[in-house]
Formats: C-alpha cells, structure tokens, sequence
C-alpha cells in the first residue's frame, strides 16, 4: 500500500468502535490526537435481496450473500444507514498524518479494524493498537508497542461469519415452510433451544413421589438441644429424593424402607418412650480455595445470581465499565491475571485483611475452559492501584457499582488464603432407629471473608455459614423433646435461568461466551422461550419443541452437542492456522455425496411431513383418540379427534398434563353450548381463546360478525352468567353526558378498566368495576387530577433515552405503548420479549431487537390492506382471474420472495 508523505502538524487519527471508548481515551491523548468511533462494524454480509449488489442479484447463491461457487468469497456490503459515516471517516484520515486502529483486541475488534482498512484505504502509517485496560498508562504503552492487523484472527472471525450465515440462511426458510413464518435457526442458538426443551420434556416426564421421615429434636442434660433427621431403621435405610426414578415415581432400590403417613406417625409414636444415645461421632476438616477470577461466562453467571441481572445487562453494565477505564476487556475466556494486578490485590490483602490471609506465594489459575481465547487476561478492576468501590460509588451508577464491587471482591479474593473449616455428624440411636445432624464450623475464614459465591455481604454470609452443634461424646445419653412425622415430595428437573443455561454451553464447549447474552436476547425476542413469571427460568414455547424436533429428526448433526462442539474446535484450529479454511467450508456445506449442509437441506424439504412435526403427543385415554397438541401459525392448540381447544399463551408446556388437557377439551365442548340467549334470541357464549377466556354473542358463520368481549381481570370462567356476559357485551357503555357535552364511556381495556370523556381518560380503581361503574362516580374520578394511565392524545415520556442509532442518527427510546413495552429509532418500532423489565434494556439489547424487526419487514396485518387498495383501484379487466389462478401465482411470488430475503436473526449471534 503505498503511503503518502506526511504532513507533520497533522493530528493522529484514532479509530476505536464507540463514542464512550473515544471519550475515555480522548482524556488521555489530549493534542494531536483526533479521536472518532466507527460505530461498530462499517460494512457486512448484506441482510437481503435488496442490499445484494446489482451484479449479484441474479446469481444462484445471491440470497447468502455469499459465492460459494468461487472460494465461498463474501460479499460486503456498506449499509446505506453507515454510508455518511464512511464519508466521515474518509475526510478525517485525508486531514490526518497516521491512522491508529483500537478496536478491542478480540476476533471482531481485529475484523472491524480488518474492514476499516479495507474501506477507508489509508495512504498514511496505519497502527493497531491493542491494550486490555483503557487507563493512561495502558494506552501509552500500546503508542509505545503497536502492531499489524492480525490476520490469523481476522480469518477466523470471517470464517464464523460464514458458517453462521451459510446455516441461518439455509436452515431458516426451512422453518418457515414447515412450522411458520419469521423463525430462525443458528449454529448455537438452536442448540441452546434444544437445551431448553430437552429439559422440559423431562419435567413433562417426571412423575412426583412422595415419602415421609421423622425429625426429632434431642436434648443434653445440661439442657443444649439440636434436630435431627431420621435416616434408618433397623438398618434399611430411608430414602431421599435422589433415590427415586424420575420417570415413574418408584424406588430406585426395593431396599430402602418407604414409609407413608400412617406408618411415620406409629414409629414416632413408638419411639418417643425409647432411650435415645448417641452412637458415632464424626468431626472431619475440611478446606475450599478460593474462585478464579472473573471470565465473560462466570460474570454473567455470579450477575445473575448475586443481583438477578440478565446476560445482556451484565455485558452492558461491563462494556460500560470498561470503556469508561474502570475494568480491563469484558470478553475474555482467560484466568490469567497480569503480574502488576496480583502484586495490587496482595497489597490490599495485607492492608486491609492481614497477613494471615495472605498467602505466602501468588495464586495463579490455569483456564479450564474448552477451547479458551479471546483476550489474555481475566476481567479485573482497571489499573493500579484498583479503585476501591466505595470511591467509585458517586460516579458509577447504581448497577455499575454493583457489578464493580462484584469484580473488585472476586479479584481480590482470589488472591488470598483457603477457608478452613469443619463438618461435624452426629448419629443417634434410637430402639433401632437412627438419626443424624450435620453441622459446620468456620475456623479460619480465608477468602470468605472478602467473597462468599452468591452473597452480597460476606461478612453476614460468613455469619449463616456456621452450623453449631453442641458438643457431645459416643454413648452419651439424650433425651427427646420432640418426634415429628414429615412429607416430602420429589421436584422435577429446575429449568434453566440464564446463568445455568450459560453454564451448561461453556462446560459443553459449545459457542462463545462473548456471544451468549445475543443468543438468549434472540430465542426470547423470537418466542422460542419466555420467562416464567416465578424464579426468572426460561421456558420453552410449543414453537421451541417443533423447530427442535424437526432439527433432531431431519437434520441431527446440526443440534448434535459433540458436533456443535466439534465445530468450534475446528473454527479455533482455522484460527491457529492448523486447518484449512476453505476446505472445511466446503467440506461443511457441500459435503460428500452431497451430504453437507446445502444438500441435506435440499434433500429434506420435501420429505418433511409438517403436519407430523408440528404434532406433539401429550397422552391417549383408554379407548379414544390421543391427545396432541399442535403448533399452528397463529398460536398452538390441543386436538383430540375433532375436538380442539386453545392453550393460552405462555402456559408452561409442562403443565399440559393428560388430565389437564381433557378438562380444556371438555370446556372447549362445553363452549359450544351457549350460556342462553340475549333478548333478541343470538345465542350467548362463554369461550376460552389464546388470549384466555371471553364471551362471544353470535355464531361465527352467521352473516354478522359475532361479537366478543374478554372478561375483566378479575373475572374467572366460573364467574360468568348470562346475565354477566351480557353485561360485559355492553362494554363499551355510555354513562350519561359530562357537563361539558362530551358523553361519558366505560371500557375493559387492555391494562384495566377505565372511563373515558373527550380526550380525558381515568383508571376505575379496584373494586369499581366498569359493569357497574355509576354516571356521579365517574363525574367524580373524572375531577381528580391525572396520576397515569395510558390514555391516548397524552404523550408518554420516554422510560429510558439511548445513544443516536447509527441506523438512523436519531435518539433510541424505551417507551410503554399500548401494548407492552417497545424501542423505536424514528423509523422502527420493535416490542420487548414477554417478561423483559424496562432496567434489562441496555443500547446494545434496543438496537439488537430493532435490527431483528427492521430485517422481518413490515407487519403481515398492513399487507392485506395495501393490496385491497390497490385492487378496488384497478380497472376490472386487471383483477379478471379466476381464484385458483390468483392463488398459484401468489404463492410461486411467495416462494421466490422466501428464496431472495431469507433472513436469518442468528446471524452474527452464532
């Protein structure tokens, strides 16, 4: 590349990704230095038909963006929304004397810098800058130490960009023909839903046990008491949880003495007259190191469970950190921890702890983590000597600190000396029978002292850590207080939170944890999970158990976890340039015999019967048709025979039991039988629909529409009459007229009953029900000054302002619409994720979601609109078709669209 001479009053031009990033590292440059970000990735893979080249458009393989007759060469694109920033960029370098690249110093900062090299074609030095800290002295030092762009790393992240996309955009529309439109499939993110749901099916297997023990409460003469569980008798042991079969509720080993409630309550009876001593004695000591210092995959976990924070919010809250030159690079795989950082915690170790917990040499950590990368250290705070949180507390905001202190406590104790402690058994003997207590005692603290795993406070956490019992000695006797028979029941398998799910991948080896918040945004924010109401836990939708079965089925290998696993290894060995690049994707896409990607899926388009993968069996009644339940395109449904019901959205697939799901049939029958008449003689129904239950007037193929009306909140099926569900098909119902002129109307709207005049509106408090509601209470609310509510012409104020989208330089909003919570840029409008909380949205989660919308195109309820339109316009001789004519035509037009656009979600999410 030739250089231009340069001119030596020039200013360095420094590239890095965000305007945060060019803040914190302005502060350190100062003069001569013009600091821009490039706002991520100025060029990509195109997202569709429209953004291929023109001289692509027609070529077989144009829909992937990617020439995979020629060396599997990818098209890059500039998107139209990044085209002024280019401009920008190129008129900054025309004025500078170098171009200095810090990006971050993982495969997709090195891609980034890869690509503005390519695209701003420098005449000038170009220097990579690469630091795992943005503090003055790390900044400084990479000035003093640069580098070329690494193209082993930029390979690599090509190459998974490839992958990813060959996969989403062939597997995608697969989906789409056979389950419903809009779904996506990844390299990882299908393997993570096959997770989720493998899970499910497995509480949809279980069957509960129940079986009872005794517990009783011992005392020593001197008056001393401790509980005990009973754990034999006569030496059969009594079962645990763990000792049943989950699938059939039956004892593991026939050995074990399962008591029931009646024979529980004798043995206690029986053994309250019996002299009670103890038997054994254990006192074992034990020690525990401490953790390793912070990787992405354990942050995101310890966030989780410590604070409840999402995968997508503790990276924001990091990257913000980060940025801001408070903690080293967020994305890292890496225990490590560079000598100056061991050399800081110790010093606060002996400063602040003492020199008992310091231990004589340094901790060093060897990274477990199959297929480890990213950068070389382990996330810590920044700097030396770290700042200590409580400095930082009015600068950081509230979560920020939280997550900071998180770091600053793991890093710290990471360094210091083990815990030591002990586990103390006692067993009494009683008549045959024998009881144990478990205690612990805490001798020496350790580590616990400045990081207990899952505790905001150690020091209280240290406090519940000791379990004391009183001392005794073998063959002491003790008396029985107490004697209490107690049930237990086995619980199913938990499902996975966010933390677990993380977990589970890493330990699998399967994607990268840098990657991980984007996957689980993407299987909620495509209904392939929600979160359950209680305990935060991701929860499969029917929609999640047909895309897994088809993929399980028809094309294993790409759900297959060794498989998956596998191709990360070999991804990694492109990058450690032991496998060729260009072979592998051959060998993944073509395959031999055409058994790669692109002929399997090829292959099994026709095959696929969509009816049977959309099918799940729940169970078969003796004698009847069996019960299934089948994913349709608007919703899933049971079936059995002729007979269907609705299954409400977001109920849990595992509470669709046989018996529940006859009930539902029988209520959907049921509903077929009108409650009675309205006085002009239209039948009157009670329905359950998959929005819930509500009343309809009217058959639906009578000429007129029926009309319906959802019940009130409050409200459950039992509590419907004829006489309330005409009541409730009044709804809207005029009160009277305001003073004013303007009549007054009550409504059941979708957050709740309220009244409305003109262009006033108020909420109708609990327990003033909108049937009932009177002309002079309304009058009365209506005087009252506005304290909220969601009435329309009353401008919402944003929940939260972002950043400008580089998509459309405008601010990016959190609002709260009609319909849930929602990001827009200007242009579009994206809704949150069932169950996601206002504090879970961070900048990078908004532009994600309005991403994944911008690229599904406009909503399907406009289309028909546009087209109605656009017919009654033309002239009669334009629309002269007969029926079965227009509908090949539409659909050949559909498949050559589906062919085009095929867009993939996952993509560049893995």
């Amino acid at each position: 590349m030739a250089k231009k001479a340069s001119n030596p009053n020039a200013n360095s031009l420094v590239i890095v990704e965000s305007p945060a990033k060019a803040r914190t590292i302005g502060k350190f440059l100062g003069k001569g230095y013009t600091i821009e970000a490039s706002i991520g990735h100025i060029r990509d893979l195109p997202h569709g038909a429209k953004e291929v080249p023109e001289e692509f458009k027609k070529e077989e393989w144009a829909y992937l963006g990617v020439n995979v007759t020629k060396d599997f060469d990818p098209i890059y694109i500039i998107p139209k929304e990044k085209a002024a920033h280019v401009r920008k960029l190129k008129g900054l370098l025309k004025d500078a004397k170098d171009l200095y690249l810090a990006t971050d110093e993982d495969r997709e900062g090195e891609a980034i810098s890869w690509h503005l090299c390519e695209v701003l074609n420098p005449k000038v030095p170009v220097h990579r800058l690469v630091f795992h800290e943005i503090t003055e002295e790390a900044i400084r030092d990479a000035l003093k130490n640069p580098r070329q762009i690494d193209q082993a790393m930029v390979r690599a992240q090509e190459v998974r960009r490839i992958v990813d996309r060959l996969y989403g955009y062939d597997v995608s529309p697969l989906l789409w023909r056979k389950i419903r439109p809009r779904l996506s499939a990844g390299r990882v993110q299908s393997v993570a839903v096959r997770l989720i749901v493998e899970r499910e099916r497995a509480r949809m297997a279980f069957r509960t046990a129940t079986y009872w023990d005794l517990v009783a409460t011992f005392a020593k003469s001197s008056g001393e008491t401790f509980n005990a569980q009973l754990i034999s008798v006569d030496s059969r042991r009594i079962p645990a949880g763990r000792d049943f079969d989950s699938a059939t509720g039956l004892l593991k080993d026939p050995n074990f003495l399962l008591l029931n409630e009646k024979q529980a309550g004798e043995l206690a009876e029986k053994l309250r007259s019996e002299a009670a001593q103890v038997a054994e004695l254990e006192d074992k000591p034990y020690t525990t190191k401490p953790y390793p210092p912070f990787t992405t995959s354990t942050l995101q976990q310890e966030g989780n469970r410590k604070h409840g924070f999402t995968a997508r919010q503790t990276m924001s809250l990091a990257q913000s950190l980060y940025e801001n030159g408070h903690i080293t690079y967020m994305r890292t795989d890496s225990t490590t921890l560079a000598a100056v950082a061991i050399e800081t915690a110790r010093a606060i170790i002996s400063n602040q702890y003492g020199p008992d917990y310091l231990p004589e040499k340094p901790r060093f950590y060897q990274t477990k983590v199959k297929n480890a990368q990213e950068a070389h250290e382990a996330i810590r705070p920044a700097g030396h000597p770290f700042a200590v949180p409580d400095d930082l507390r009015n600068v950081l905001s509230p979560d920020e600190f939280r997550l900071y202190d998180l770091i600053w406590k793991r890093t710290v104790a990471c360094q210091m000396t083990d815990a030591r402690a002990r586990r103390i058994t006692i067993r009494v003997v009683v008549d045959g029978a024998r009881f144990e207590a478990s205690g612990k005692i805490i001798d020496f603290p350790g580590y616990l002292r400045a990081y207990v795993e899952g505790s905001d406070d150690p020091e209280v956490e240290l406090a519940g850590l000791d379990v004391v019992l009183p001392s005794v000695v073998v063959g002491e006797a003790l008396a029985c207080r107490e004697l209490e028979a107690k049930s237990h029941t086995t619980q199913p398998p938990s499902r996975f939170s966010e933390a677990s799910l993380t977990r589970s991948l890493e330990e699998m080896g399967i994607g990268r944890p840098s990657t991980y918040a984007s996957i689980i945004d993407t299987i909620l924010a495509r209904d392939y999970v929600f979160k359950a109401k209680r305990g935060n836990v991701l929860v499969p939708t029917w929609t999640a158990f047909a895309v897994s079965r088809l993929l399980e089925v028809h094309l294993p290998d790409l759900v297959n976890y060794q498989f998956t696993a596998e191709m990360e290894d070999e991804l990694d060995a492109i990058s450690r340039g032991e496998l060729n690049h260009l072979e592998y994707l051959r060998h993944f896409y073509f395959g031999k015999d055409q058994q790669g990607l692109k002929g399997l899926v090829t292959s099994k388009t026709g095959e696929i019967d969509a009816r049977d993968i959309c099918s799940i069996f729940i169970g078969q009644p003796d004698g009847q048709p069996e019960v299934i339940v089948r994913v349709g395109r608007y919703g899933p449904f049971l079936q059995q025979g002729e007979r269907r019901s609705s299954i409400p959205e977001q109920t849990p697939p595992d509470e669709i039991t046989l018996e529940t799901a006859l009930k539902m049939l029988d209520t959907a029958v049921q509903s077929e039988e009108p409650l009675g008449h309205d006085p002009s003689g239209k039948p009157v129904y009670l329905k359950v629909g998959r929005f819930g239950p509500y009343v309809q007037r009217g058959h639906a193929d009578d000429e007129e529409k029926p009309q319906n009306a959802s019940l009130l909140k409050s409200m459950t099926p039992d509590d419907v009459t004829l006489e309330v569900a005409l009541k409730l098909l009044e709804l809207p119902r005029t009160l009277g007229n305001h003073a004013n002129g303007h009549p007054i109307v009550a409504f059941n709207g979708r957050f709740g009953p309220y009244i409305k005049c003109d262009e006033e509106t108020r909420s109708l408090p609990g327990g003033l029900s909108p049937l009932e509601v009177t002309l002079e209470q309304a009058v009365e609310l209506l005087a009252q000054p506005k304290t909220g509510g969601r009435g329309r012409g009353v401008k919402q104020a944003p929940l939260k302002v972002f950043e400008n989208s580089p998509v459309t330089n405008q601010p990016v909003n959190l609002l709260s619409g009609r319909y849930g919570l929602y990001v827009t840029d200007s242009v579009t409008n994206a809704s949150l994720p069932r169950g996601t909380a206002a504090e879970e949205v961070t900048l990078e989660y908004a532009l994600n979601l309005l991403k994944v919308r911008a690229e599904a195109g406009p909503s399907k309820s406009k289309r028909p609109v546009r087209k109605a339109v656009k017919k009654a316009a033309a002239p009669k001789k334009a629309v002269k078709k007969t029926a079965a004519a227009k509908k090949t035509k539409k659909t050949v037009k559909k498949t050559k669209k589906a062919a085009k656009n095929a867009v993939n979600t996952a993509d560049g999410a893995e």
